[in-house]
C-alpha cells in the first residue's frame, strides 16, 4: 500500500549510490548532449528568476511575504531542470561524489563542469534576449524592469567574500534539493523535495551563479531602455565580479559541504573495500 501512495522514498545510503551512478552518466554524456541540456537548464533557471522578479516588483508586499513568494516562484527553475530534464552546473557539483569514489576522472569532472557552465550561460542569455524582445519588463508600469535593474545592481555591488559565502550557502541548499529529489520516486515527490530548500536560499538572499547569468545581464540591458536617472548603474564588469566569487562559492558549498560530506559518510568505506 505504501508503494501505491509514494511513501517508499530511497534511504540516504541509496541516494548516495544513485548520486554516484548519475554522476558517471552525466560526465560521460556526448558533448553535444551536454551543451544542449546545459542550455536548457540555463533557460529554465532564468524562467524561475523571471518569475521571482515579477513577485519582487510588487511594492505592496511586505518584506517577508515578498521573499517567501519570490522563493516559491523561483523554485520553478530547478523543478524544470529535475523533472523535465536538463544539466545544471550547480547541481552537477554533486559529481564530486563520483570523482572521490574513483568512478570518473578529474578531466571528466572538470570538462563536464566547463561545458555545462558554458551551456547554462548560453541558455540564460538566450532567455534575456527573448525577454527584451517581448518587452515583458514593461509590466506593472515598468516596475518589473526597474526591479530587474535594482536586483542586478545589488548583486554586482557585492564584495568578493560576501558574494563567495552567499554562494556557499546557496549551493548547500541547491544540492540538498537535488539530493532530496533523488529520494523521491514520483514527480510530486520531486517537486515537494525541491520547493523548501530552493525557496529558503532565495528568501535568504544567497547567490546562485546560473541565476545571476540571467539577473545581471537583464538588468544591464533593461537599464539602457529605461529613463534610469534614479536607478543604480550596472555593468558587464559587475557581472564578472559577481560570477567569479559566486561560482567558487557554489563549488565549495555543493561539492565540498554536501557531496564530499555524504561521500565520507556513506561511500568511502564501501569504495575502499571494492579496491
Amino acid at each position: 500500500m505504501s508503494e501505491i501512495f509514494g511513501f517508499d522514498a530511497y534511504a540516504p545510503k541509496e541516494i548516495a549510490e544513485r548520486v554516484q551512478s548519475v554522476g558517471v552518466t552525466k560526465a560521460r554524456l556526448p558533448l553535444l548532449t551536454q551543451l544542449v541540456l546545459g542550455t536548457l537548464a540555463g533557460g529554465f533557471i532564468g524562467l524561475g528568476a523571471l518569475y521571482f522578479t515579477i513577485v519582487a516588483s510588487d511594492a505592496t508586499l511586505s518584506f517577508a511575504a515578498s521573499r517567501l513568494l519570490g522563493g516559491l516562484a523561483f523554485s520553478l527553475g530547478l523543478i524544470l531542470v529535475v523533472v523535465a530534464g536538463a544539466e545544471l552546473f550547480t547541481g552537477n557539483n554533486l559529481q564530486v561524489m563520483a570523482w572521490a569514489g574513483g568512478r570518473i576522472t578529474t578531466v571528466e569532472l572538470v570538462r563536464n563542469w566547463m561545458v555545462i557552465y558554458f551551456g547554462n550561460f548560453v541558455g540564460s542569455m538566450g532567455l534575456v534576449v527573448l525577454v527584451l524582445l517581448s518587452e515583458h519588463w514593461r509590466m506593472n508600469g515598468e516596475a518589473v524592469g526597474n526591479t530587474a535593474v535594482k536586483i542586478a545592481a545589488a548583486k554586482a555591488a557585492l564584495p568578493f567574500w560576501e558574494a563567495f559565502f552567499r554562494g556557499v550557502l546557496c549551493n548547500i541548499l541547491v544540492c540538498l534539493a537535488v539530493w532530496l529529489a533523488l529520494a523521491g520516486r514520483s514527480v510530486v515527490d520531486k517537486i515537494f523535495a525541491i520547493i523548501f530548500p530552493i525557496s529558503a536560499f532565495v528568501a535568504a538572499g544567497f547567490e546562485h551563479s546560473i541565476a545571476n547569468m540571467y539577473f545581471i545581464p537583464l538588468g544591464i540591458l533593461v537599464h539602457e531602455q529605461l529613463p534610469a536617472a534614479a536607478l543604480p548603474a550596472v555593468s558587464w564588469a559587475g557581472l564578472i565580479s559577481n560570477l567569479i566569487p559566486v561560482t567558487l562559492g557554489n563549488i565549495v558549498g555543493g561539492g565540498g559541504m554536501v557531496a564530499a560530506v555524504y561521500y565520507l559518510v556513506y561511500c568511502r568505506r564501501a569504495n575502499e573495500a571494492e579496491r
